[in-house]
């Protein structure tokens, strides 16, 4: 089976949300954009992330937990101390609460999810070592 590859023409036309803007974080490995869908402050946050091919963002937990709803692309997310699981459209990932984590894209696929914080009143993600290379460029 061939891997649909995206472009960035491609993905403007086929994800369900705009993709916003460019996010600036030392948390990501690569390049990814975010819109978010409700206000900063909402009792439900739920942003839009576009990754591009190879970006993923680092080990982290959420003290209420997070919800990843994949709309495009294909994509990894990794528990801590277990395999990574792939991901594609569709899929839903139910995370948690203080189950240390990653996702992103595959090498050569860009990847897009809605990521839903659930209980932000509980505290911000708590961010913590990048995802080593070693590790991730064993995943296909």
């Amino acid at each position: 089976m061939k891997e649909y590859i995206m472009s960035t023409n491609d993905l403007s036309n086929s994800v369900i949300f705009p993709i916003g803007k460019k996010f600036e974080s030392d948390n990501f490995n690569g390049t990814v954009w975010l819109n978010m869908l409700t206000p900063v402050g909402s009792a439900l946050p739920i942003g839009n992330v576009t990754f591009e091919p190879g970006c993923r963002n680092s080990w982290h937990k959420h003290a209420g937990g997070q919800i990843l709803l994949v709309t495009g692309g294909r994509g990894y997310y990794q528990a801590w101390g277990k395999p990574a699981q792939e991901l594609h459209a569709g899929d839903v990932v139910d995370i948690p609460a203080d189950v240390k984590h990653w996702h992103g894209a595959a090498s050569a696929s860009w990847f897009v999810h809605l990521a839903i914080e659930v209980y932000p009143e509980k505290g911000p993600a708590t961010w913590l070592e990048p995802v080593s290379d070693e590790d991730y460029n064993k995943l296909k």
